[in-house]
């Protein structure tokens, strides 16, 4: 017997996929004691924030010693991140107004992938000139203290305000970060003016909610803008020119008042048709934001789990077999968009894959599967 061809599999896949998306679819789903600092300045001695390579990349050029550009960067953000312990925390916490804290522990998958992301939002919350103090705590070197702040699980973020805490409730890529961090410092809508600054906005946010107003002011505006201050992970803009919103949303057409959520992605820009209101306004935000297929990280497991989109398409197959997967698995997701998600888990990822596996009874397997959930399942280490 001959294997079955590659095509004719994923062509199957999505015919089966449709099929089963168009049924459920269609129904009601049921719904140790703390170590001793040595007491010198806190911003010396930063300990490592990301494990880099020994051998650091390096060639010659003319005679010249050439650092990696990646190494500088990480370099510069572990200068930023200050290191807390026993003696500093207290004095650190109480002494500025505004605190990031990472509690991390150095054996936790999930605190190894979120580090480059906080050293990086680090660097860009500096730059921004927030005056944020971004830090970092080794729970499991300082315990003590980590359970006085309120850290038990890994990672753990939380704001300090004047001495009070409140959770970190956004995202886990830098970019997340740094707008959590912008609300919650006093800035929830940046206000775009010139078709250069859209241009430069363009250059480091990937995904954003655009309102176009006549004027600053009115109860629609009010509604974007409460909006804005509620919603954690998508940063907003707002305009009042036609052209400064055609640079962020090239689709939109003339009005007095518009909403619009762009991504950096195939389904880029979509258009929001609601009243403006900020419960409707939230819920099209939450609906949409994903991709069209998400791929399942240490970091956005908790955001996927935690979806409105409760009736989830879990694939599970290997790096190659996906490539191949991808666009089928898109065309089946474009049908459903807002009822359904797709998600992808790299089935040789253990940390990911096998809880899922072994709950189905499919641990050793290696082939692709596909599985139906309505998923609540629960995030950190």
């Amino acid at each position: 017997m001959f294997a079955a061809k590659p095509t004719s599999r994923f062509v199957y896949l999505t015919v089966t996929l449709l099929l089963l998306l168009s049924f459920f679819v269609s129904i009601t789903a049921y719904e140790t004691s703390d170590g001793n600092s040595d007491g010198e300045d806190e911003f010396e001695g930063i300990e490592e924030l990301i494990a880099l390579d020994e051998e650091e990349e390096s060639q010659q050029n003319q005679g010249s010693y050439v650092k990696s550009t990646e190494a500088e960067v990480i370099a510069k953000a572990q200068r930023i991140v200050l290191e807390l312990n026993s003696d500093n925390t207290k004095r650190i916490i109480d002494g500025n107004e505004y605190v990031l804290v990472l509690g991390y522990a150095p054996w936790c998958p999930r605190s190894a992938e979120l580090m480059p992301q906080f050293a990086e939002a680090a660097t860009s919350l500096k730059e921004l000139g927030s005056p944020l103090l971004m830090s970092k705590l080794d729970a499991e070197r300082h315990p003590k203290t980590a359970s006085s702040l309120g850290i038990s699980g890994f990672p753990t973020l939380l704001l300090f305000t004047n001495g009070t805490s409140q959770p970190y409730t956004g995202g886990f890529s830098s970019e997340e970060i740094v707008i959590w961090v912008r609300k919650k410092t006093g800035v929830p809508v940046i206000r775009i003016n010139s078709v250069t600054e859209a241009e430069e906005f363009l250059k480091k946010h990937h995904m954003f909610a655009i309102g176009l107003f006549k004027k600053f002011l009115g109860r629609e505006y009010e509604e974007f803008v409460k909006a804005a201050t509620s919603h954690n992970e998508i940063q907003f803009v707002e305009v009042n020119d036609i052209e400064v919103a055609k640079v962020l949303f090239p689709n939109i057409k003339p009005n007095n008042l518009f909403l619009g959520l762009v991504k950096s992605e195939m389904e880029r820009y979509t258009t929001y048709e609601g009243t403006f209101e900020m419960d409707q306004i939230l819920n099209f935000l939450d609906y949409n934001k994903f991709p069209l297929v998400t791929i399942l990280t240490e970091l956005n497991s908790m955001k996927v789990y935690s979806s409105p989109v409760k009736f989830q398409v879990f694939v599970f197959a290997k790096a190659d077999a996906f490539k191949n997967l991808l666009k089928p698995l898109q065309d089946v997701a474009r049908k459903f968009i807002s009822k359904i998600m797709v998600v992808y888990v790299d089935i040789t990822e253990d940390n990911l894959a096998k809880p899922f596996l072994t709950l189905f009874g499919l641990e050793d397997s290696e082939d692709t599967i596909v599985s139906f959930s309505i998923s609540d399942l629960s995030f950190g280490c």
